[in-house]
């Protein structure tokens, strides 16, 4: 178990949620916005599903947290569902393509425990860090 003292966590709404309309994933845009530029914000955990390739959204998010300057890590869900060589090659596209560095990436999966004791470490490094 890790302890994070005086850190809370905020769940935004999904920007590619595809049953939000079109203003409500405008409000969900200034919502984040007015998040990354809070003073105390320690950073971000943003969560990219490795079976796909970065959306739209993805990018625009990107952007938005390279403007912010936010600290990112991003936990790659679903790691169960490719071979370990077909998760390699995914993560690699996953940073290429987000400009994240390795150690801003944690490729995860909640059925198999992959990386989440790493992940709970990575965040926990984020807070201390802040």
């Amino acid at each position: 178990m890790y302890e994070i003292p005086d850190c809370y966590f905020l769940d935004l709404p999904g920007y590619g949620y595809a049953r939000a309309s079109k203003s409500d994933r405008t409000a969900f845009a200034g919502i984040v916005r007015h998040v990354l530029h809070r003073p105390r914000l320690a950073g971000v955990v943003w969560l990219l599903d490795i079976r796909h390739e970065p959306s739209e959204g993805d990018r625009s998010m990107q952007d938005l947290l390279a403007a912010a300057g936010t600290r990112v890590l991003a936990a790659v869900t679903k790691g169960d569902k490719l071979s370990a060589a077909k998760r390699q090659t995914q993560e690699a596209a996953l940073r290429e393509a987000l400009a994240l560095d390795e150690d801003q990436v944690v490729v995860t999966s909640v059925r198999t425990g992959l990386g989440l004791p790493e992940l709970r470490e990575s965040i926990a490094m984020l807070a201390r860090e802040a």
